[in-house]
């Protein structure tokens, strides 16, 4: 969280699997319930429901405006962020992104659709939050990871971002983005469990928990049985070999450029892909976006003072 006076500019990476601030992470799952929980965490009190957020990860829309969910996440993230700092009743401007090629066409519909309500007041885990939503500045995705450390970028350069549900490529020359040369794929994360999921199912004759998959595409194991672990293993390591083919097919020359990985996508990459370290760079912090956001959105806030 960045302040400028006494507006707390809060960062929120809507992502198809986990919602991150600068200071949380939280997976997307969501479900409503008429009355309270049994079980604590993560329980948001809005409007007279209650809902649980984080058990598993919401599916894949293209418009991330179309239902109410991703507003009930941002109330959820902005007071996680906001109880980090032990703060209840604030001013906030709201810094967040969509995909590259998106933010175009859908900026102003996903401004309209997170300023819907400008005060609101809600309980999140048992405490109650008033805040004064006050303006939202919105960034394309992946770009704000690294912009701290354009420095960095010399010559070619291209940019990765790997979520959960799209994988955004945009070529950075010489320090500067190339609008021109910018793409999303639907190819996230996602696409590799659900092949994991089949690839066991269609060996074994089993479903297997989507937490275990996780594990073992974030560390490259966990406690299973071998044959499991080869089975999802190999299906892992097809997918990164297809990352690098959808790179290719944007022109991805390891010999006359620099590709730097961000998003949850690189420890995959990490832990199952075939590449020269000393041209590809992973960024492993998953709140690097959201910083990011905050970053870019007080600059801008600055300016205009």
């Amino acid at each position: 969280m960045k302040e400028l006076k006494s507006i707390k500019i809060i960062a929120v990476d809507h992502g198809y699997g986990n919602i991150k601030t600068a200071n949380t992470v939280t997976p997307t799952g969501i479900t409503a319930y008429d009355t309270e929980p049994i079980f604590s965490g993560n329980i948001l009190e809005y409007n007279g429901t209650y809902y649980r957020i984080g058990e598993g990860h919401k599916e894949f829309i293209p418009d991330k405006a179309m239902d109410e969910d991703y507003y009930l996440l941002t109330l959820m993230a902005v007071a996680r962020e906001l109880n980090a700092y032990g703060i209840r009743e604030a001013d906030v401007h709201l810094a967040a992104g969509l995909p590259l090629t998106w933010v175009r066409k859908q900026r102003e519909d996903f401004r309209t659709y997170l300023l819907r309500n400008e005060y609101v007041s809600f309980h999140f885990n048992g405490k109650e939050y008033k805040l004064h939503f006050v303006g939202c500045s919105l960034f394309p995705q992946g770009y704000p990871a690294i912009v701290s450390r354009l420095g960095d970028f010399k010559g070619t350069n291209l940019l990765a971002d790997i979520g959960n549900g799209t994988m955004n490529i945009l070529y950075i020359n010489n320090k500067k983005a190339v609008e021109s040369r910018c793409w999303t794929e639907k190819f996230g994360v996602n696409q590799c469990m659900i092949a994991a999921k089949n690839a066991v199912l269609d060996s074994f004759g089993v479903k297997i928990e989507e937490v275990t998959i996780e594990q073992v595409l974030r560390y490259g194991t966990a406690d299973i049985g071998k044959p499991y672990l080869d089975c999802i293993t190999a299906i892992a390591k097809r997918y990164v070999a297809d990352i690098f083919a959808t790179l290719r097919r944007y022109e991805y020359n390891p010999e006359l450029m620099r590709l730097y990985i961000v998003g949850g996508g690189g420890c995959l990459v990490r832990n199952f892909g075939q590449y020269d370290e000393t041209r590809v760079t992973i960024l492993d912090d998953i709140c690097a976006t959201a910083k990011g956001y905050e970053y870019l959105a007080h600059a801008s806030l600055r300016r205009k003072e």
